[in-house]
């Protein structure tokens, strides 16, 4: 059983998951000390459009499905509305997170 998730990269951080045959996040910048998929699309679109695209000029939303079991392993953060959802992945666990991905890592929308 799988949980669907959502994530906004920046054109650099996609060019890295592609590199990997998009099936794997890069490693996190040292200011960055936390991976933070979202649980819903509307969210990562929100976060891309309004937010990503003012500092990169364009920003995507991917997809990716993890092992559900293994994702229990961290509780869904509220950061905001109660839209706002998220898993909190320490830099550090990046690595294994990426591990359970089932399937390839999709952009599923764009933005200039």
């Amino acid at each position: 059983m799988t949980t669907t998730l959502y994530r906004p990269v920046g054109p650099n951080e996609l060019k890295r998951i592609e590199e990997s045959g998009w099936k794997a996040f890069p490693p996190r910048l040292p200011e960055q000390p936390i991976f933070y998929p979202v649980t819903n699309e509307g969210y990562a679109v929100q976060i891309a459009r309004d937010w990503n695209v003012k500092a990169s000029g364009s920003d995507y939303v991917t997809r990716l499905e993890v092992d559900a079991e293994y994702l229990a392993r961290f509780a869904v953060e509220t950061v905001g509305g109660r839209e706002h959802t998220e898993h909190w992945i320490p830099a550090e666990e990046l690595e294994e997170f990426n591990r359970p991905i089932v399937g390839p890592i999709e952009v599923i929308r764009s933005f200039p």
